[in-house]
């Protein structure tokens, strides 16, 4: 019996900085004209478009390489009638209302000149009534050359009338989203192409939209292997919001988008304003504040949750286009978001900045969480927020125990919380202070010598005994003189 394969990640992930974009409310370049758009900002809709497009996106790097990003990743921009685009109508044409393929070539390559990689989602579980496959089965009934390509129960198909069954399997039930028929050959070969195609256009890799629903794993690994073949340092993550085991062995994902590191932080952080109604609403279930003991316990549980490489290459998130926003989601308390942001960036694995969150952006659950970013508006940031993402990202591009040192925690009582990152290069400590008063917090056994608070630039000499004062809502993060 053959071993188990090593799960080997993309090294560039580990230091990577992620930025997620929802690419109808990032920014609207005005380069795309001739549309029907609501007004940039206005309440958003499940219909309709604000009209951001990836030329908006191309004249904003300036403002994601100051933020610290190295890494963006893209809700989906194939052509689509819908402002989420997770409707394809055409895998092989980016929208033209995102400014067609000319825009994301020009974009990847604006990217790359900065060091920033591109990621893309990749909805394969199911297609839209516009598919053109689909849409032959619409208008040849079971004289489709392309009948076997979907889960066909009866006929005649009801694709637009919700009085009468639809006919065919759809996504949740929803008849917009014809679900695929994996099991055929054909289409196999269909979304591998894809795959392998915008990996050759230039992508650094693809989020999986609900993979789970693929129940195949010789699927996802033959799509593993097709994408690794165009480019071996390619990231595979998935959208898996609960065990992962069964993709995270090396054989299928690098990692998945890490909705277990999301509940506790918003347990913890925001434990003294949590809206629950609105919570449950996102998808993330009920949450109930914890105490820093339980945080603790729970994110030593995720730390050792897979295996160590799988760890580092994990997509940290607070929030995203499927949940409220992280400051909503704690009624509005900015304090417990730059806290969580704190802790995000000074943890295991990628974090990933949902476009908007720099600058105090706040959103219910979706569509409210897809709200336009206030371009026009810049005296409404929460300057303090960006001015802290920018510290946090800087650190941890310049410490490497901050992206790679293993992680422990020295002390969890009540509302304070000091983990370790140990590294050869040296180690870095982090104090963490939830109360609203200030708390001394013990820095038992660090390594003695001079560091610096990357947040405060205060100069500290530890002595293996050392206690920290932290500010209320505050944090430490002491780095190497």
């Amino acid at each position: 019996m053959s071993p188990e394969p090593l799960p080997l990640t993309p090294e560039w992930v580990k230091d990577a900085v992620f930025y997620q974009i929802f690419p109808d409310r990032f920014a609207r370049s005005g380069r795309v004209t001739g549309l029907n758009l609501q007004p940039w900002g206005s309440a958003p809709q499940l219909h309709g478009y604000m009209g951001g497009d990836l030329w908006g996106v191309l004249d904003h790097l300036d403002h994601l390489q100051a933020l610290g990003v190295n890494a963006l990743y893209f809700c989906p921009v194939f052509q689509s009638a819908s402002n989420h685009r997770y409707h394809t109508h055409d895998y092989g044409q980016v929208d033209p209302m995102l400014g067609g393929n000319a825009a994301l070539r020009a974009l990847i390559d604006a990217a790359h000149a900065r060091g920033i990689r591109v990621v893309l989602d990749g909805v394969f579980n199911h297609a839209s009534r516009g598919f053109f496959q689909f849409n032959d089965l619409l208008e040849q009934g079971e004289a489709s050359a392309y009948r076997d390509w979907f889960h066909v129960e009866g006929w005649p198909l009801h694709a637009y009338d919700d009085a009468r069954p639809a006919g065919y399997h759809a996504w949740w039930g929803i008849r917009a989203l014809p679900k695929f028929n994996t099991g055929n050959p054909a289409v196999r070969e269909f979304l591998w192409g894809v795959g392998e195609y915008w990996m050759r256009f230039g992508i650094d890799g693809w989020r999986l939209d609900v993979p789970n629903e693929i129940d195949d794993d010789e699927f996802w690994r033959e799509f593993r292997r097709r994408v690794k073949a165009v480019n071996p340092d390619a990231y595979i993550v998935g959208e898996i919001w609960g065990d992962a085991h069964r993709w995270l062995a090396g054989d299928q994902f690098d990692a998945v988008m890490n909705y277990h590191f999301t509940r506790p932080c918003l347990a913890f952080f925001g434990g003294h304003t949590l809206d629950h109604p609105m919570n449950e609403r996102s998808g993330l279930g009920h949450v109930d504040a914890i105490d820093a003991a339980a945080f603790a316990r729970r994110m030593e549980e995720v730390t050792r949750m897979y295996h160590p490489e799988i760890v580092r290459a994990q997509m940290n998130l607070l929030d995203s286009h499927d949940t409220a926003r992280f400051v909503t989601a704690v009624g509005g308390d900015a304090s417990a978001f730059r806290l969580a942001s704190v802790f995000q960036f000074t943890y295991v694995g990628a974090p990933c900045i949902y476009y908007g969150d720099e600058v105090g952006l706040p959103g219910g659950p979706d569509p409210d969480c897809r709200r336009a970013f206030p371009w026009q508006d810049e005296a409404g940031w929460d300057r303090e927020t960006l001015s802290l993402l920018q510290k946090l990202t800087a650190i941890r591009h310049t410490v490497p125990a901050l992206r790679r040192g293993e992680f422990r925690v020295t002390h969890a009582e009540g509302e304070g919380l000091v983990y370790v990152r140990e590294h050869a290069s040296g180690n870095a400590y982090v104090a963490l202070n939830t109360a609203h008063t200030p708390a001394r917090l013990p820095l038992s056994g660090a390594q003695p010598g001079k560091y610096r608070d990357a947040l405060s630039g205060w100069v500290y000499e530890l002595d293996g005994e050392t206690e920290v004062e932290v500010p209320a809502r505050g944090a430490v993060v002491l780095v190497r003189e």
